[in-house]
């Protein structure tokens, strides 16, 4: 896995962590910033791309996520498993926001991430969404 896939898989974690528990993103992110030896994560520090991909998400929440719902034909966020709302949203600020990031790249990438981690029918929910929200971009953006 690439450094970049490896900082994709560990911003999914925190996303999926703070969900989980409860937690702000934000705030969970500066503590395993601040703290690496207390995030259970073997003292490696959080990499540089997993920061941006959170401060940018964190950024872009809401449009991010009515892009999401918008273009999630007859699904919910809420209804979505947390886990591909996790991956989808990295995918989505990637490809409407991440301009170092090919879109197909963003995509593939979160593709990968939903066969690595979550249901069989998921790596095509997500290849669709994102695929869908990779036409609409221009008037999102």
């Amino acid at each position: 896995m690439s450094a970049r896939g490896k900082a994709r898989k560990r911003a999914l974690d925190i996303l999926f962590e703070a969900e989980s528990r409860g937690l702000n993103v934000g705030d969970l992110l500066a503590q395993r910033l601040a703290e690496p030896r207390r995030a259970g994560q073997d003292d490696h520090p959080v990499p540089e791309y997993t920061s941006v991909l959170l401060h940018g998400l964190l950024a872009h929440w809401p449009q991010i996520d009515e892009a999401l719902t918008t273009y999630a034909q007859g699904w919910t966020l809420d209804r979505m498993p947390a886990v591909d709302r996790a991956i989808l949203r990295i995918g989505a600020f990637e490809l409407l926001y991440g301009d170092d990031v090919p879109e197909g790249v963003a995509i593939a990438e979160a593709v990968s991430l939903a066969r690595e981690l979550s249901t069989d029918e998921s790596p095509g929910f997500v290849n669709g969404l994102l695929g869908r929200l990779q036409e609409v971009k221009p008037t999102l953006v």
